[in-house]
């Protein structure tokens, strides 16, 4: 067991030793699993990134925030899934106690903006419907600019310090991190010295990163529904409703898997694309248009062939 000693008051160890997911029949089944979620999670991110970026309609505030959380989901996936793959299917299972803190602070960065980027969603629907006639001065581009921006900094404030803050830890015990990638707790718990400060931050993290937000998103939804019950029409209201059906999905899909267990939460990386692709309107009406327009381009570059 190497480890280096920092002012004869520290001690660090060279590398950790992910356990994850030991004695588990049949794992190779999921790694495949785990590769046809990175790779489409990757392509139908990358394809719903695009089609933002290119069709103008969707210059909006509203598509901002879902670019920010297709952005994240491409981000997110990348700092998990791959290393997650090298880790386990190749039998790399220690890991330098720097890369260590640098995966712990990027998987949970972006799960983080994950969830806070829902709540923003929520917010966005919650001024839809509750104050429609004031809906593009509150939600303006410039508003959602400064919400994701703070939302950004903010978060990596926090996980600089909760993950800067292991470095006051001395690991001279057992190295085997009981969990599938070098997560917060599992880590801490191994430190043979007063941990204290590093349990408070994790509390903080999960009540900044998981209760708060579903709690805001629950307040949203419990206005929502009272803006709901006011309209007349049965038809306005389930076209207001629809509206939401989008966000209810990508929520519930990450919120709800996390009871359970981590791993499972990177299905929403890969459902996320898919729900914005081809359950809103917008999406699927700017992606039509772009295939109507390279279908015009490619008729018009064999013209000019034939013509010459």
């Amino acid at each position: 067991m190497a480890a280096l000693v920092l002012n004869i008051t520290f001690v660090r160890p060279e590398k950790f030793y992910i356990s994850g997911f030991s004695n588990i029949p049949h794992t190779q089944y999921f790694y495949v699993f785990l590769c046809f979620v990175y790779v489409m999670t990757v392509i139908g991110n990358v394809f719903l990134l695009s089609v933002i970026c290119l069709a103008r309609t969707l210059h909006s505030p509203k598509y901002m925030i879902v670019f920010n959380l297709a952005l994240i989901d491409l981000c997110g996936s990348t700092a998990l899934i791959p290393k997650l793959l090298d880790t386990f299917l190749f039998e790399r299972r220690f890991i330098l106690y720097e890369a260590c803190l640098s995966n712990m602070f990027f998987v949970m960065f972006f799960g983080s903006l994950q969830s806070w980027t829902l709540t923003c969603m929520a917010y966005d629907r919650f001024v839809a419907i509750c104050f429609p006639l004031r809906y593009h001065s509150i939600v303006s581009k410039r508003s959602v600019a400064v919400i994701l921006l703070c939302m950004w900094l903010a978060l990596i404030a926090l996980w600089s310090s909760t993950v800067g803050l292991l470095n006051r830890l001395s690991f001279c015990g057992s190295l085997e991190v009981q969990s599938f990638y070098c997560d917060h707790g599992p880590i801490f718990q191994l430190a043979c010295n007063d941990n204290s400060i590093n349990d408070i931050m994790a509390y903080v993290a999960f009540l900044l990163v998981l209760c708060i937000p579903l709690i805001l998103i629950g307040i949203t939804y419990a206005c929502i529904a009272i803006a709901l019950s006011r309209i007349v029409s049965t038809a306005e209201r389930l076209k207001a409703l629809k509206t939401c059906s989008s966000h209810i999905i990508l929520a519930a899909t990450f919120f709800i898997p996390l009871l359970f267990t981590n791993i499972s939460a990177v299905v929403s990386t890969l459902l996320n694309p898919i729900v914005y692709s081809f359950k809103t309107e917008d999406v699927l009406n700017a992606i039509k248009k772009l295939f109507r327009r390279n279908q015009l381009g490619i008729q018009n570059s064999k013209r000019k062939v034939l013509r010459s």
